[in-house]
């Protein structure tokens, strides 16, 4: 068992009975668990909640660099997609599932890159969002939640032996009358489609929009399987509500439009490690909830609380991310992957210096690594973004780009990297573009 060092341990310690006591102080407030304390490196951020649309997009005073490495045109099936989609081909949503930690917890960064994507490529909806808040700061932009009588389970928090935490990694079960309601303000949505465990002796979910009824799902199944019901949506909706009867396991809903354009999905996990898609999630269940959005693009975004613990990142780290990116190939085939590397992650150290943490570097250099070696895609966030020491420039930005614990980003800072993934993946489809322009040429001749 590996020992931390006194003062972080005396923070972790407060931190657990601060959360044992929050449910005495206010309540549906869930108790701590054993397996938060682990999750407790990854601190809350202090987040500027967006009520409303953000500023149009600026340009960067960071300079773009090429830090998108496309081996062997790991990306293609994707650019693919996103050309079709460019075209407005009938039919064209190029969907895109990201996976995270922290950082993109509230849906920044994830947010700022769908909304980019979807100014240059249209609209095709919100996608995923989970039902309730599993953590107080959970957020989606576009989207607002409401809940109560669910009991939360996060797959970092890994209490279900089955293993089956849906697409987005956290599981709401019904404890009596359990309802959500999500307040959409893009109202021009057309589809709703609930995931959900069909289960024995399962329950109902009475879904309803501006007070209508507008479908009913029965869970109930001879065995435990992913569920997933398609409701029709009419706009202008502008809110969707589900209520819960019995016994009911839910997972989230998609929200998309018939129309061509991207959809990206933020799966955003506090506390997550790469351990959490590679092992806590059960295969099976997994693979059928990613075979049922068809992404043409998986962004692995792991690393951030990894980089806390040395010994784990030398020893065990290229294992779980090579387990990880085995079940997407078994699941996705032809699905296209990329592993995004953390940012910079920093401490102070003696004399008030903002130092970049050692590990991070050989973190990074073993993600980039492992990409090319499992025919990923590798975008490597903490060079575009500054690389060593960027933590210290972001933190006396001003205004100030990076939060007080070197970790987390400010909505500004989050806009920032956003628009750096965003620019490399528009460069990377350029750049396919121009492939296939040769390519044609190439293969008349040879006919």
């Amino acid at each position: 068992m590996r020992s931390f060092p006194l003062r972080p341990a005396l923070t972790i310690l407060t931190f657990a009975i601060l959360l044992a006591i929050a449910p005495r102080l206010r309540s549906g407030l869930a108790g701590p668990t054993p397996a938060l304390f682990a999750s407790l490196v990854d601190f809350q951020p202090p987040l500027q909640l967006l009520d409303s649309a953000p500023e149009p997009l600026r340009p960067s005073k960071f300079t773009p660099v090429r830090d998108l490495q496309d081996e062997d045109g790991a990306l293609d099936h994707f650019y693919e997609a996103l050309w079709r989609t460019e075209k407005q081909e009938p039919g064209a949503i190029t969907r895109i599932l990201h996976y995270g930690d922290s950082p993109t917890t509230a849906d920044l960064i994830t947010g700022d890159v769908r909304q980019m994507l979807q100014e240059r490529f249209g609209d095709s909806g919100h996608g995923f969002t989970l039902i309730a808040r599993p953590w107080a700061w959970y957020e989606h932009r576009d989207v607002k939640l409401s809940a109560s009588g669910w009991d939360i389970h996060p797959a970092t928090h890994p209490d279900l032996r089955d293993g089956m935490y849906g697409l987005g990694g956290v599981a709401f079960l019904n404890r009596g009358a359990a309802r959500s309601r999500i307040l959409l303000r893009d109202k021009d949505h057309t589809r709703l489609e609930v995931s959900y465990l069909a289960q024995p002796g399962g329950g109902e979910i009475e879904v309803t929009s501006g007070g209508l009824s507008i479908g009913r799902i029965e869970t109930g199944a001879d065995a435990k399987q992913p569920g997933f019901a398609v409701i029709d949506l009419h706009p202008p909706a502008g809110d969707v509500e589900l209520q819960a009867t019995g016994l009911v396991r839910v997972f989230g809903i998609v929200l998309e439009k018939d129309r061509p354009g991207v959809v990206y999905d933020s799966l955003g996990m506090n506390g997550a490690f790469t351990t959490v898609p590679a092992r806590i999630f059960d295969e099976r269940e997994w693979a059928a909830q990613l075979q049922r959005r068809q992404p043409d693009l998986v962004i692995l975004n792991y690393g951030t609380n990894e980089s806390g613990f040395a010994a784990y990142v030398g020893k065990w780290y290229e294992q779980e991310l090579r387990l990880a990116i085995g079940r997407l190939r078994r699941a996705l085939p032809n699905c296209s992957l990329l592993i995004m590397s953390p940012m910079d992650r920093a401490e102070r150290v003696a004399g008030g210096e903002i130092r970049t943490l050692a590990t991070i570097p050989k973190l990074v250099a073993l993600q980039e690594r492992i990409a090319r070696e499992t025919g990923c895609g590798f975008f490597n966030t903490f060079a575009a973004a500054g690389g060593e020491g960027t933590m210290a420039r972001w933190y006396e930005a001003q205004p100030r780009l990076v939060s007080a614990d070197f970790i987390h980003t400010t909505p500004n800072g989050a806009r920032q990297v956003g628009e750096l993934l965003f620019r490399q993946l528009c460069q990377g489809l350029n750049q396919y573009k121009y492939r296939r322009s040769i390519q044609r040429p190439a293969l008349a001749r040879r006919k």
